[in-house]
């Protein structure tokens, strides 16, 4: 799970976005999590030594050449795995929430998950890992956000689902979700659909919130 956007509403600072996007990337066995993450590895092996030390081990979609936004996506939608998305126009979002981010966060992540059990697309049989980018440093918040997506999943859907929250850096599948929640915000923020169209063999759902 990855985010793009921000959740700042101040439209009169030229960096606040018009959108907020949220991401999932499914995959089913750990050997394909493993390919996924290998798909950081083969484009790490195609660069000089320059280019390794200046990336410290990461790929940041917005950061990268199109070239390299070109190789992930490639390697990507070749791969058996689908994404899903919402979209949150933060126009149109309620001024009571625009001042409690943190739960506005919560809320839209589990819209898109409530959306992903509607569509029976993960397995009610067996434990699902999700794996999310910590965006906070706030542990209550890190807690919070943990526990009431596993209620959620567990209350109204009966799925057990764990959830793990950490540093980008730390796992490389969310470097490459990362990559695809660029590549849909990129749209929906600019109107850019190069990116997008790489990978639309993999995208189940694009849904809208507050459209």
């Amino acid at each position: 799970m990855d985010e793009s956007g921000d959740l700042g509403f101040d439209f009169s600072k030229r960096k606040s976005s018009k959108f907020f996007l949220i991401s999932f990337l499914f995959v089913d066995t750990e050997l394909k999590k493993k390919r996924i993450g290998k798909i950081i590895k083969k484009v790490f092996a195609k660069f000089t030594k320059k280019e390794v030390k200046f990336h410290h081990g990461v790929l940041h979609a917005y950061k990268e050449t199109p070239k390299i936004r070109v190789q992930v996506l490639h390697h990507l939608s070749k791969m058996s795995v689908f994404a899903m998305s919402i979209c949150l126009n933060k126009r149109n979002v309620y001024t009571s929430l625009q001042d409690e981010t943190h739960i506005l966060y919560n809320y839209v992540t589990n819209v898109l998950l409530d959306r992903i059990c509607k569509k029976k697309i993960l397995p009610t049989n067996n434990k699902i890992y999700l794996i999310a980018s910590q965006r906070e440093t706030n542990k209550f918040l890190n807690s919070n956000f943990k526990l009431y997506l596993e209620n959620q999943a567990k209350n109204h859907h009966g799925i057990d689902i764990d959830v793990y929250i950490t540093p980008f850096f730390n796992e490389k599948c969310l470097q490459v979700i990362d990559f695809v929640s660029w590549s849909l915000f990129r749209y929906r923020e600019y109107g850019d659909n190069f990116y997008r169209n790489s990978i639309k063999n993999i995208l189940v759902e694009e849904n809208d919130l507050f459209p």
